[in-house]
């Protein structure tokens, strides 16, 4: 194993990410932490990086160096973005940095920036055909891509910090200010002339800190039950509501919001006035929140390589990989279950009725079904659980989450308290219920027939006849142990079902 430590220095905030990145590719985040150094304040005036916020940025650096060597991490990877970019003490900045902090800064082009949010983006969603907007301190970019292959990039010069410079005046009201921002990008879209390109269809994902703490402050007035800010469906007519209520208060009112963190209280405003007159501009319903960019696309590209030539092929199978590998699960146990799962599902779809989509919901469980063993062998469901609504699983909604999750948690027994089932009403609906039960039932029969671990039973032929289901298996050995347990599952299986279970 080896732990990395990623530094983005960019014109609003620099952060530091301790990575854990195993042999067999792939990582998890071990740390992290946030300093709001402004780098990029002041600059328009003339270009420079100014003194305070350098020192405030070496300090800074600094103690994220001494942080590093605390956590024993073996190498650092220090990047810096548009602020550093444009800078015209660019070079006497990353000299001070090298003899200081002994790091040397790899200041990222426009291109290289925008590459690496798009594969964050690209290797942590299930979005075939998107439009990425990403708002730092000093530049906004936008990708369109489609099929898995970028199309277009631009970079904008302009970013939440620097428009908050430009747009200062104290005699205009903030409701001014933001009308005056919207119409300046609005002026900034029309230059980019692929925009008029962009098909209907296409999803629009935001990046960065004003999208996160967007979904926090949405997450609040909704009451919204899953803290996960990955894959956030954000309607627009939301969105209009939080950027009607920021724009007209003053800062010191801003600082009070719940869900908006007071360092970025001063710059929302102009950040949210971006996001306003772009989905205007292209005419867009609802969007994405993605928890991924730049550094996740660092931290893909370090743990495997490969991505840096072309994405992920399966980014849920890649990310339950990933999971199951952390939490300690048995791998043979858990692609054998998957396995024997999917079959079940397949050959009883005359009874079950569900579409192909909720073979992903059972895959989701069944790769995860025993990590909550990693907490507490018993009642390790409900640690499951937990552990799936709390876990950044890559490529899945936030519904299908949900689903696996209780899926997951009465895999061992008929186990959904109206009462949680309840706190995610938002999400998931009264009817999913019996989805959840008939799915679970499926997965507590696939996890019985490999309850030894030594992969049994290989394969499974179920035949509906009148009313019973006849399961025969597959077996390369003794599956007495296995069968004894499947057959455990007849009760449920039969209230579920309406059909009783024999296995052959």
């Amino acid at each position: 194993m080896e732990k990395l430590g990623i530094i983005d220095l960019g014109s609003n905030s620099a952060r530091l990410v301790i990575v854990n990145l195993f042999e067999d590719g792939y990582f998890m985040v071990e740390d992290e932490i946030k300093e709001s150094v402004r780098l990029g304040q002041d600059m328009d005036r003339d270009g420079f990086l100014k003194p305070q916020r350098v020192a405030e940025t070496i300090k800074t650096l600094k103690m994220f160096k001494r942080l590093c060597e605390a956590s024993k991490v073996d190498r650092i990877i220090p990047v810096a973005t548009a602020a550093v970019r444009h800078a015209k003490n660019q070079r006497s900045f990353l000299d001070e940095i090298q003899a200081t902090c002994g790091l040397k800064v790899r200041v990222l082009s426009e291109e290289e920036e925008a590459t690496l949010v798009y594969r964050g983006v690209i290797n942590s969603m299930d979005v075939p055909k998107g439009i990425i907007l990403e708002i730092g301190g000093g530049s906004t970019k936008i990708v369109y891509y489609n099929r898995r292959t970028v199309l277009h990039y631009a970079t904008l010069g302009f970013g939440a910090v620097t428009l908050t410079d430009l747009f200062a005046d104290d005699g205009v009201s903030p409701e001014e200010q933001t009308a005056k921002i919207e119409e300046f990008f609005t002026e900034q879209f029309k230059k980019i002339e692929w925009l008029s390109e962009v098909e209907p269809d296409a999803q629009m994902i935001g990046v960065g800190g004003t999208f996160r703490n967007l979904y926090k402050i949405n997450r609040l007035v909704r009451k919204y039950p899953l803290s996960i800010v990955h894959n956030y469906s954000f309607a627009t007519d939301d969105f209009n509501s939080v950027y009607e209520m920021i724009r007209v208060l003053d800062v010191e009112k801003r600082k009070r919001i719940r869900g908006l963190s007071p360092n970025r209280a001063d710059i929302m405003p102009a950040a949210l006035a971006i996001v306003k007159s772009f989905l205007d501009y292209l005419h867009i319903d609802n969007f994405l929140i993605s928890g991924c960019g730049l550094r996740e696309g660092i931290m893909f590209n370090q743990a495997v390589p490969q991505t840096e030539e072309r994405p992920l092929s399966d980014v849920l199978g890649y990310s339950l990989s990933t999971l199951a590998k952390y939490y300690g699960c048995d791998e043979a146990h858990v692609e054998h279950v998957v396995k024997l799962s999917i079959q079940l599902f397949k050959q009883l779809r005359v009874l079950h009725k569900f579409p192909r989509v909720y073979l992903k919901v059972l895959k989701i469980a069944a790769s995860l079904h025993d990590c909550g063993k990693r907490v507490r062998f018993y009642n390790n469901q409900q640690h499951s659980r937990y552990i799936i609504l709390n876990s950044p699983i890559y490529g899945a909604t936030h519904r299908e989450i949900v689903l696996a999750a209780f899926v997951a948690g009465c895999h061992t027994k008929e186990d959904l308290a109206s009462s949680d089932w309840a706190k995610y009403k938002d999400i998931v609906s009264e009817d999913d219920v019996e989805i959840v039960r008939k799915l679970g039932v499926l997965l507590r029969i696939a996890e019985s027939l490999d309850r030894s671990g030594l992969g049994m039973v290989t394969g499974i032929n179920c035949d509906v006849l009148g009313d019973s289901v006849i399961m025969k298996t597959e077996v390369i050995g003794d599956a007495t142990l296995e069968i004894n347990q499947a057959l455990k599952a007849n009760t449920d299986f039969k209230r579920t079902f309406k059909k009783n279970l024999e296995i052959l």
